[in-house]
Order: C-alpha cells, then structure tokens, then sequence
C-alpha cells in the first residue's frame, strides 16, 4: 500500500465508524424518552393534541413520551424556537398550531429578530384541525354577533378580548373578525389559550376565540355562549352555530389546526418510523375518544399531505398578517 493509499484509509476508516455509528442509533431509534414540546400553558388545542397522542406513543415506540409545555414569547414563539435548535434526532417533537408560520412574520413586520424560521422544521402528522368559534361569557349582554357589532361601534376599543399572544392563532382570527366588521376590540394577550379561556370566565375578557373542543364542556355548563364559527361550514358539536360566511363576513375563515413537527434534518429512517407510529397513534381509542369527546374528532394527514396543507395554510395566514398590519 503506498502513502496515498495509507492517508485515505486513515481518513475513511473513522468516517466510515461514524456512518455505522449513525446508522445504528437511527435503527435503534428511540432508545430513551422522547419529548413532545407544547409551545402554550395547558389547557389550549396543542395541549389537547398533545397529551392523548403522548400515551398512544409511547404503547407504540416502548418508551416514554413525556409533553413539555414552554410556554412564552407570545403566540408560541418560544417553544416553536426551541424545538427548531434541538437535536435533529427523534427525541424533541413540536406539537403546535398554525400560528408556526405566523410569528416569524410577525417578526418581520416589526422589524425583530428572527427566532425561528418554519423551514427548519419537517411536518410529521397533522392531528386536529378545527374551525375557530367566537365566545363569550355567559352573562355577556350579546345574544348574536350583531349585538356585539353593534355594541362594539358604540364603545370602539372598549371590548377586550382574550388571546394566546400578539400574532397567535387566536389573536389573528378576532383580528381577521375586527377589520371585516368595521370595528375596533381592545386585545389583551396571555401566555396560551387555557389562560385566555381562564380570563374569559373570571370576566377579565369579554370575548375569546378558541376550538370547538376547549370550549364545549364550558357551553355544555352554561358558563359560555358562542357566537360564531370562522368555519366554511357549521360544526357537528355546535350544530345550531351560524358561520362567519352565513352572516355576511365572507372574508372571515380560520381554523385551528394543531400538528406534528420535527427537525428538518431528522434522518429519513427515524422519520419513516415516526411516521407509522403517528398514523397507528391516532387511531387508537385512547386518542379518538378523547378527541370526540372534546368536540374535535382527529383530522389526520400523513407527512406529505401535511406539507402541502401547511404551506396553503401558511400563505393565506401570512398574507391576512400583512392585511392585519401592526396591532398590538
């Protein structure tokens, strides 16, 4: 063997090490507790996602699959972005809404840095996607949409509303309702929907936008009314709930769709197998019951059904953003 030969057999030989080293720990993938990042406090539509699709995991995989809620930075941006640094290697998940998109705009907007950008991340499996409905406390004054309307044009800027933070999910669609309806709400931001909701039944808020399956329990309970669906069509759970469209606001459709996301660099074995375990996961009773009984029956997509509605999605989100313009 000559000296060329002797220096590329030095250099191939660890990295050839390295490559079985790889291809044995994404073949052994998982080999410990996997953490799903929720990005909002409990209790909102990630959360709800988040932990049945937790235990259905880890019967699945055989190993823990533990729901960390980091919650912060409005609308989810700080455990969006600390999903996004994470290792690209099965082990931290993000399960998140579509405001994913929203907030690096949002950033931009308002000329601040950057946390994350959505390209790092891969979608897995979409789990639920449910149309917004508008509530309110059930001993608020309007009985129908118009009465808030109305209500609102006397007293502009007056009515606060609940959110999960500046450009979240919730935020963008009661924003989206405002300028089609010629009027102005005062916006009160939390850290996540479960303290938007919390706010909207002490009466701190007056009006919140949230899923059928956070809100139902407290409709069954007569603690809320809602008002209105941003849905293209009426919601199986709320049958009797007219749609933003039916009511003249053609303009109006959000929906709270929450999803799967790994890393974009995760190897394609771990996400083949991270895959097929999602599509067994939400299938399982332990998910569709808890699903159905909340009001929010799974909407399942496979990764790349997924892709391609996180991008339609996204583009008609960032361009309502852009509409929006600076809020606070």
């Amino acid at each position: 063997m000559n000296r060329r030969e002797i220096l590329q057999a030095a250099v191939a030989t660890p990295l050839i090490a390295a490559w079985g080293e790889a291809a044995r720990a994404q073949a052994a993938w998982p080999s410990r507790n996997i953490t799903i990042i929720v990005p909002f406090p409990a209790g909102g539509q990630a959360d709800l996602a988040a932990r049945p699709v937790a235990l259905a995991l880890e019967r699945i995989l055989g190993k823990p699959v533990l729901v960390d809620n980091r919650a912060g930075g409005g609308g989810g941006s700080v455990g969006n972005a600390a999903a996004a640094r994470a290792e690209p290697d099965g082990y931290t998940l993000l399960m998140t809404l579509s405001s994913l998109a929203v907030l690096p705009e949002a950033d931009r907007l308002f000329d601040r840095p950057v946390s994350y950008e959505v390209s790092q991340f891969a979608p897995v499996a979409r789990v639920l996607a449910d149309p917004t409905l508008l509530a309110v406390p059930a001993s608020a004054p309007w009985k129908t949409l118009q009465d808030l309307v109305d209500d609102a044009k006397r007293r502009p800027g007056e009515i606060p509303y609940g959110s999960s933070g500046p450009y979240g999910t919730l935020h963008v669609a009661m924003e989206m309702f405002a300028s089609s309806a010629g009027i102005k709400l005062l916006h009160v931001p939390f850290r996540g929907a479960g303290p938007a909701l919390t706010a909207l039944l002490s009466g701190t808020v007056q009006a919140v936008a949230s899923a059928p399956g956070t809100l139902k329990q407290q409709v069954d309970d007569g603690k809320m009314r809602v008002l209105a669906n941003w849905g293209a069509e009426r919601v199986a759970s709320f049958p009797d709930l007219p749609t933003f469209r039916e009511l003249g606001y053609k303009d109006v459709e959000f929906y709270i769709w929450a999803g799967l996301f790994a890393q974009t660099a995760l190897p394609a074995p771990i996400m083949t197998r991270l895959r097929q375990a999602m599509a067994q996961a939400v299938k399982s009773p332990e998910v569709t019951k808890t699903f159905e009984a909340a009001g929010s029956p799974v909407a399942y997509l496979d990764a790349p059904e997924f892709t391609k509605f996180v991008a339609a999605d996204s583009a008609r989100l960032i361009a309502a953003v852009k509409k929006i313009g600076k809020v606070e």
